[in-house]
């Protein structure tokens, strides 16, 4: 084995596909039901997240039950239209294109210092503004599609990619999801291409990381369920992928977390007055 295979620990990543396909079409209807939703809505970018969330939402709503929107900037990559199109063709799903040149450029016209990260994420919750629009325009809850490793990262933009009320692909790692969008038939030209925001061009998911999805799913996997660094030093993994790993979380629960709020009573929301998810009035 070289440094760069996955060891075997990968194993433990592996789950009951259909049972999960199954279980993830029970999860956005019963949701949706509960909110008083019959349709829901999803912005395709033409990466593997966001085809895998529009698979299962026209497993568990049919095609007529699923808006699907594709946001590109002018400096999208030609390949996310291509990709976003191929998506929503491949579940029959009709997609409409909300151009957010104008509102990021309109901005950036008045921002002279705005650096390209910065740039970014006003992509992001450019792109979310109109999601939530079209999703009151058309009475469809929107569908987020961060997975667990970019959550446990860190690596979204805060208000932004993980906004949506429900989202299905949040405790999958990003190597479940592709598997998972493998069995679910998504193209695999979009599967197997390398991952990227979109948002910077020439940017990609795993060298923001430094460090390989592959590898890094395993130490998130291992490290959450309190294994020690030498037990992840002795599958293989090496000590600055271990403490990359581990500085992304830590340093970054703030962002999967709600707003804190300053305690004044015996009610506070979140605090004192707590309702379970599933009452159901």
């Amino acid at each position: 084995m070289t440094v760069l295979e996955a060891p075997k620990a990968q194993e433990t990543l592996e789950l009951h596909w259909p049972l999960v396909a199954d279980f993830l079409t029970r999860f956005i209807r019963e949701e949706l039901a509960w909110r008083g939703y019959e349709k829901a809505i999803v912005a395709v970018s033409g990466g593997v997240d966001s085809a895998t969330t529009l698979a299962l939402a026209v497993r568990a709503l049919g095609p007529k039950g699923v808006h699907a929107l594709f946001l590109p900037h002018r400096e999208s990559s030609p390949l996310s239209r291509e990709h976003a199109h191929l998506v929503a063709e491949a579940f029959g799903v009709a997609l409409e294109e909300v151009d957010i040149t104008p509102m990021v450029e309109g901005y950036a016209a008045q921002t002279p210092d705005l650096t390209p990260h910065r740039k970014g994420n006003l992509m992001a919750r450019a792109r979310m503004m109109v999601l939530f629009d079209k999703s009151q325009a058309y009475g469809a809850l929107p569908l987020g599609t961060g997975n667990k490793t970019e959550r446990l990262f860190g690596y979204f933009t805060w208000h932004g990619d993980d906004t949506p009320p429900v989202n299905p692909l949040g405790d999958l790692y990003k190597t479940q999801v592709w598997a998972l969008a493998r069995f679910l038939g998504v193209p695999e030209a979009v599967v197997a291409k390398a991952p990227t925001a979109d948002l910077i061009p020439g940017q990609t998911d795993e060298a923001d990381l430094g460090v390989r999805y592959l590898r890094a799913d395993v130490i998130l996997e291992h490290y959450l369920k309190g294994y020690p660094d030498a037990y992840l030093l002795g599958l293989g993994y090496t000590e600055g992928e271990i403490r990359r790993v581990k500085d992304g979380v830590n340093r970054t629960h703030w962002k999967r977390a709600l707003p804190t709020v300053a305690l004044l009573s015996s009610t506070a929301i979140g605090e004192f007055y707590l309702r379970p998810l599933d009452y159901r009035p």
